[in-house]
């Protein structure tokens, strides 16, 4: 078996569970996880800024995270045993601007929050939230200076979600991938130099794919993470560890 086809193949049962995969539109971590889940017995909806795509199979709404009141209107009366909150832009090298960087911030971190938020009554006694950070939480970012500070607050709302939200049963934990080979990291990687760097520094020696994400997912999801809330798990390959 392929290194990246064992994560995701790990014999998980969510049979039953009401999932929403928010971001999960352009064939990369979102779908992937949404996937995972749907495989292993979900009941999955998703959601994306574009309209639904040609083969989407999965129950989709087109949503703008931005806008509260569609994230209302989208939560209302919807069941949800877990919310994966994967929603995120990012433009390397065009984020010094401030509009821009406030935007980034409103799509990455508080679109993420108005997610939860809008869907906390579903998910009281005992519902999952995964937020979905990035190793650049803890990393400088010059060319990408709004996805890091996003990210990093991405990672500090889970931790006070986590504790605001225990005493509904809720956990609330999230993942911090490294360099994933999707759409979003399609402009980085057209710099052949950066992307023999990235293999270089990691020791696992090559890119993620984005079911190395799901199956972290899938875990904090299930009953094994049960006593895990508030933690950003890295899924980089080791690449934070040097």
């Amino acid at each position: 078996m392929s290194p990246t086809g064992k994560a995701a193949s790990v014999a998980w049962d969510f049979a039953g569970s009401a999932v929403i995969v928010i971001g999960a539109s352009r064939g990369g971590i979102g779908t992937a996880i949404a996937e995972a889940f749907h495989s292993h017995g979900a009941e999955v909806h998703i959601t994306g800024v574009e309209p639904k795509a040609e083969g989407t199979t999965l129950p989709y709404t087109q949503l703008d995270v931005t806008d509260t009141d569609a994230v209302a209107a989208f939560a209302a009366g919807r069941d949800c045993d877990i919310l994966v909150n994967c929603a995120a832009i990012t433009r390397r090298g065009e984020e010094m601007a401030p509009d821009f960087f406030s935007h980034v911030l409103d799509v990455n971190l508080t679109g993420s929050f108005r997610c939860a938020e809008a869907l906390l009554p579903s998910l009281r006694g005992g519902g999952r939230v995964i937020n979905i950070a990035s190793m650049y939480a803890r990393f400088g970012s010059p060319r990408n200076p709004a996805y890091g500070a996003s990210k990093a607050g991405v990672e500090q709302l889970t931790k006070s979600l986590a504790i605001a939200w225990a005493p509904d049963g809720i956990r609330v934990n999230a993942v911090a991938p490294g360099f994933i080979v999707t759409e979003q990291s399609a402009r980085a990687r057209e710099d052949a130099s950066f992307t023999a760097a990235i293999e270089a520094r990691t020791p696992l020696a090559r890119w993620g794919q984005p079911e190395d994400i799901a199956g972290t997912v899938l875990f904090l999801a299930s009953e094994a993470a049960a006593f895990i809330t508030g933690a950003t798990l890295p899924v980089d390959g080791g690449y934070s560890t040097v």
